[in-house]
């Protein structure tokens, strides 16, 4: 599959980001992932639909909006009617409301004509999620904690990868999203793809560098 990457906007510079969002296309990024961080699910309080409505008219890349948020399904109009793309959701803050919650958001995602995804944890089992794996576009296996960027990849996620792009073939849907979000860098990016994953998130590893496109090749073919 072709491989994606998604700079997550955590990292960036927020005085300058219409700016950084063009430079971010320009440098061949594939998504604009955007964190959204609530002071409650996750300690850090980042952005709301606000942001992604701003960015929208700049952008033609997919606007990945990833919920770290406590009840997740009251926020789904805003971002939807701001412009993501993609809005995706944790199972952990979805199952402390009630076991049917994850699908009913997704449900709730897919009535705007937006896609949509799970999240889990590092200590969640991607099993977990397997009920919903045929409602979602894309599957978002967390590798690292959520809440702080800059943080290490765990590899114990590199074999829920495989696990999650087998279950995702078995259930005829090979083209499935996988998404890797945190500690990718260059020197873990091809094992990461190699495991099954195609959408990688880059922070720090895209940010930080001195020519984001050439960070942003890398991480797709090297």
């Amino acid at each position: 599959m072709t491989t994606k990457i998604a700079p997550s906007i955590l990292s960036a510079d927020f005085s300058v980001m219409g700016e950084t969002v063009k430079k971010l296309e320009k440098s061949g990024a594939d998504l604009i992932h955007c964190d959204v961080m609530d002071g409650s699910f996750v300690e850090p309080i980042t952005f709301g639909g606000q942001m992604v409505k701003n960015i929208r008219p700049l952008t033609k890349l997919t606007l990945d909006a990833h919920l770290m948020v406590e009840h997740p399904k009251t926020q789904i109009k805003f971002f939807a009617e701001a412009g993501a793309d993609i809005i995706t959701v944790h199972y952990k803050a979805c199952r402390k409301i009630s076991e049917t919650y994850l699908e009913e958001t997704l449900r709730l995602i897919k009535s705007y004509g937006v896609k949509c995804g799970a999240v889990v944890n590092p200590d969640v089992p991607v099993e977990n999620i397997f009920p919903v794996f045929p409602l979602c576009d894309m599957v978002v296996l967390m590798s690292v904690f959520p809440g702080y960027g800059g943080q290490k990849f765990i590899p114990e996620v590199f074999e829920k990868i495989k696990t999650a792009r087998a279950y995702a073939v078995s259930i005829g849907r090979a083209d499935m999203d996988i998404e890797i979000d945190g500690g990718v860098t260059e020197e873990n990016a091809a094992e990461i793809r190699a495991a099954g994953a195609n959408v990688l998130v880059a922070g720090s590893a895209v940010f930080k560098s001195s020519d984001m496109a050439a960070t942003v090749s890398r991480l797709k073919n090297n």
